[in-house]
């Protein structure tokens, strides 16, 4: 009973722990949204609106996370659905401005790309170290994980991009790395709902 009493202790600190991580996550992503939406307008960049609306997303999804924290396994089951099946839709969207801009062509300003891609790498790289330590949790904080994982690669993307941009002075990098955003979002929305349909399956029995 000793036991058990100790290990419900560690468990809510470690959900205290997580849920305090999550507020400061959620604030990031909801600044660098702002910043990186206005910047992605300015610039006419397709990858910079991309991770913009991405941010918006993350910040909803983590909101999710922190209402279904302490419920079922099945409801955050559920909410890594949700989550899962965001991340797909993101994809698709994305793609779609990526053909847009391909019949409407442009060049996006470089600078402007490469400076704010920069600001978004910062904020990510501190959103998935402050994460770190829950990412081989349920399916729910490990669609959180995979989340700021997926930002920070996608902002490498785009500081790549800009300099293919200023190099070429073509918008075809930038569209290049929008393609390459989609498919993250894409493979990431099939392994989440795949684990949180398993720990659906599970909580249900």
């Amino acid at each position: 009973m000793a036991c058990a009493c100790h290990c419900e202790t560690d468990n809510s600190a470690a959900v205290g722990a997580y849920r305090r991580v999550l507020w400061i996550v959620i604030a990031i992503n909801a600044v660098m949204f702002v910043v990186e939406m206005t910047g992605g307008l300015i610039a006419g960049s397709v990858s910079l609106q991309a991770d913009a609306l991405d941010f918006l997303g993350d910040s909803a999804t983590y909101g999710i996370s922190l209402l279904v924290l302490s419920m079922s396994l099945r409801w955050r089951a559920g909410a890594a659905l949700v989550k899962g099946t965001s991340m797909g839709l993101f994809g698709l969207w994305v793609i779609g401005n990526s053909a847009y801009h391909a019949l409407y062509p442009g060049v996006p300003s470089a600078p402007i790309m490469g400076s704010i891609g920069f600001a978004a790498l910062v904020a990510n790289v501190v959103s998935a170290a402050l994460l770190y330590r829950h990412r081989q949790g349920d399916a729910n904080m490990r669609s959180v994980w995979l989340c700021s994982r997926n930002d920070a690669v996608s902002n490498l993307a785009v500081i790549l991009a800009a300099s293919g941009v200023w190099a070429t002075d073509t918008g075809w990098p930038d569209l290049a790395v929008g393609a390459v955003m989609a498919g993250l979002a894409l493979s990431s929305s099939y392994l989440v709902i795949r684990q949180a349909r398993g720990e659906w399956t599970t909580a249900a029995a």
